[in-house]
């Protein structure tokens, strides 16, 4: 009943603007007090304020602004709630970071409370009104999105989203394999990991280590980064012993001389990250170039879960926020990887070369080495990469987006005195000289999308190498995934070869 007689105060004081206001004159101010429209009031429905201004008629959401002036309804500016729920680590460490940035590129100051299992944040306009409450609270994947569905929560951040959800990556992490400081190994390679994670490795004798049990420790299965793990391995982890958390999990294998675990990079604690090599010995390095690349296998987005539903506004601007600098700086600065495209000179990266030297085959030529050095000369590669489906010209749908991100940097003039290089690569089944052909095709392909999206842009330089610069061995999909890629390198106009 109190609901009905809201709704006709509401409806009553839109007929009120509508009829005796409707020549009277309002100004609308945005929180930040940057931006100041006036105008007369057409209209108003309880959300969206229409007025007329010297652009012509407006529709403005009041989520968003101040209302001022004799044509204001007295209604009070909503208060936006905005419920996030999901994984503790993320939560608690990654998002009041990205929060206070937002809050410092619009202007608004932030009253923050921790609390014992997550933390309450008000925040405050310029003129010292409240805008938005953010809350988080850690919670399990089902819980989490139970909560999504039924209107009980506006977001949930997890480290792994099933299909058919709404999803923006607010950041990226990698999975590393952890033991104890005093564990002897050198190394693991993938295909021991995976065995050693299903159950069916019993002693460190197994993978080259000293004859003693392998214990394998886990977080919960109810935990997103657990969830995501066994997605990436195909089966559950015949874990001997659980953690609550990623805290709890590093402290558990740094005490135990015989445990094995995975966990994210920016949660190893004082136990030792165990380096990780595919099958043919080739090092997979969790660098920040690899995570953003996907050169490292094991990279693990970190994303924000939508619903199906329209947000406040302060939710859909905070999401729109994560593309930009600032919240990728605050992402960086909590310890994660941002999404920045970053630049590596291809000359200090001399492991790609001793992989080129190392898996070059008959069929890749001294000459056709000397030719790839002589174009890396000077140039630096960009963390974009473009990846293929298998035996295909068509994109992975990271890969869209990193070509949605390439054309968002041209149109504002990134990368305007550097000459654009996009060098193909492939797998290393088949003939050489067919995967040659396959790799410029595919370059070529890339170049197509980009003048498409861009008409007036030079034409970016295409080479092609084939299978002569592998990032992994081929005898896994994984590796070959790796390896079928389109790289994208940067050089000095004044360098700049010809094609």
């Amino acid at each position: 009943m109190a609901s009905r007689r809201w709704h006709a105060a509401i409806f009553a004081a839109i007929l009120a603007v509508a009829g005796s206001a409707a020549a009277q004159d309002i100004t609308l101010t945005s929180r930040s007090g940057a931006i100041t429209l006036d105008g007369t009031l057409l209209g108003f429905d309880g959300e969206f304020y229409r007025i007329g201004t010297k652009y012509g008629p407006l529709t403005v959401d009041s989520a968003g602004v101040a209302c001022s002036g004799p044509g204001c309804p007295e209604l009070t500016a909503p208060l936006a709630r905005i419920r996030i729920l999901g994984a503790t680590e993320a939560g608690n460490g990654l998002l009041p970071r990205v929060l206070r940035a937002y809050a410092e590129v619009r202007g608004y100051s932030l009253k923050h409370e921790t609390r014992k299992d997550g933390f309450a944040t008000e925040v405050i306009d310029a003129r010292g009104e409240p805008v938005a409450q953010v809350s988080f609270t850690p919670a399990t994947p089902v819980a989490a999105a139970d909560a999504l569905a039924s209107g009980a929560a506006e977001l949930v951040v997890s480290a792994h989203a099933a299909p058919g959800m709404t999803t923006r990556v607010l950041a990226l992490d990698a999975l590393v394999p952890i033991v104890a400081t005093d564990n002897p190994l050198p190394r693991i390679s993938t295909r021991d990991l995976a065995r050693a994670l299903s159950g069916e490795v019993a002693s460190w004798k197994e993978l080259g280590g000293p004859d003693m049990p392998l214990v394998l420790h886990a977080l919960s299965t109810d935990i997103s980064l657990e969830q995501a793990l066994e997605a990436r391995l195909g089966r559950p982890i015949a874990a001997a012993v659980t953690h609550p958390d990623l805290a709890s999990l590093a402290a558990g294998v740094a005490r135990d001389p015989y445990a094995l675990a995975i966990t994210g990079q920016t949660a190893q604690g004082i136990a030792r990250v165990l380096p990780l090599t595919d099958s043919c010995g080739y090092p997979l390095l969790p660098t920040p170039l690899a995570v953003k690349s996907e050169d490292y296998p094991l990279a693990l987005p970190v994303f924000l879960v939508t619903p199906r539903r329209r947000l406040p506004l302060f939710a859909r601007e905070f999401l729109e926020f994560l593309s930009t600098a600032p919240a990728r700086r605050a992402v960086a600065e909590a310890g994660f990887v941002d999404r920045r495209p970053s630049q590596v000179p291809l000359a200090a990266d001399g492991q790609r070369l001793m992989n080129a030297i190392r898996g070059a085959g008959e069929e890749v030529s001294l000459d056709e080495l000397k030719r790839l050095t002589d174009l890396m000369t000077g140039a630096q590669r960009l963390s974009l990469t473009f990846r293929f489906e298998d035996g295909a010209e068509e994109l992975e749908p990271q890969s869209r987006d990193h070509l949605s991100e390439l054309v968002k940097l041209m149109e504002i003039g990134r990368y305007r005195d550097q000459q654009l290089m996009l060098v193909g690569f492939s797998d290393g089944r088949g003939p050489a000289a067919t995967n040659l052909d396959l790799s410029r095709s595919r370059a070529e392909a890339v170049a197509k999308a980009l003048r498409e999206a861009l008409p007036e842009l030079p034409a970016p330089l295409v080479e092609g190498f084939g299978e002569a610069l592998p990032l992994a061995c081929d005898t896994t999909v994984a590796g070959r995934r790796m390896n079928r890629r389109v790289e994208l390198w940067l050089r000095p106009l004044t360098d700049s070869p010809g094609p």
